[in-house]
């Protein structure tokens, strides 16, 4: 009974992105957990300029690498019945995109009207792609200013992202209802 248990808190959930090359701007995605296949794969989006190993602010790639997801998922629709907290967004839901602010690459709410300075993102006004999103933790713990922000798993809108990883909206919601405290995302290159 405790080697079962022990197998339980050690399984983990891992989003698997594959693009066959640095300058893709296409790839799949599916999800793991326990190791085994849990869903997918899907075709997903990455970054305009593809992926990057030493991505920067703005410079449109994907990183690669990988990264914690959450710990809150966040949308401008309501909750689809995630597992981690949910936040629906509102007006004055920002992402801190100012490399020389001290929130830099942090959710922020400001009184509605208020704006943020640099590459800030007004999370509510982001549609369809911000129907949900989950946090991609890139340049998270500790954050290092200039290194990149707002990089997120979202809806797909048709086309290359800024960074993101981008995936059809039904599949997303099948991602982000299954997600738990300790799920991983993994952006790679498999030619």
């Amino acid at each position: 009974m405790l080697a079962l248990l022990a197998a339980a808190v050690a399984c983990t959930q891992l989003i698997v992105v594959d693009a066959p090359s640095r300058a893709s701007t296409h790839a799949t995605l599916s999800l793991q957990a326990c190791g085994k296949s849990a869903g997918g794969p899907w075709p997903a989006r990455v970054g305009r300029n593809g992926l990057s190993a030493a991505h920067r602010e703005g410079d449109g790639t994907t990183p690669l690498g990988t990264f914690r997801i959450g710990p809150v998922v966040y949308g401008v629709a309501p909750d689809p019945g995630v597992r981690l907290a949910y936040h629906r967004l509102v007006c004055g839901d920002w992402w801190d995109g100012d490399p020389a602010s001290p929130t830099y690459n942090r959710f922020r709410h400001l009184r509605c009207g208020t704006r943020l300075g640099g590459n800030s993102e007004a999370l509510w006004t982001i549609r369809p792609a911000y129907t949900h999103f989950a946090v991609i933790r890139y340049n998270d713990a500790p954050t290092v200013p200039g290194r990149g922000s707002a990089i997120f798993l979202h809806a797909d809108t048709g086309r290359a992202t800024n960074g993101c990883v981008s995936v059809a909206l039904r599949q997303l919601v099948t991602i982000l209802r299954e997600l738990g405290p300790d799920a991983r995302i993994a952006i790679r290159i498999r030619p």
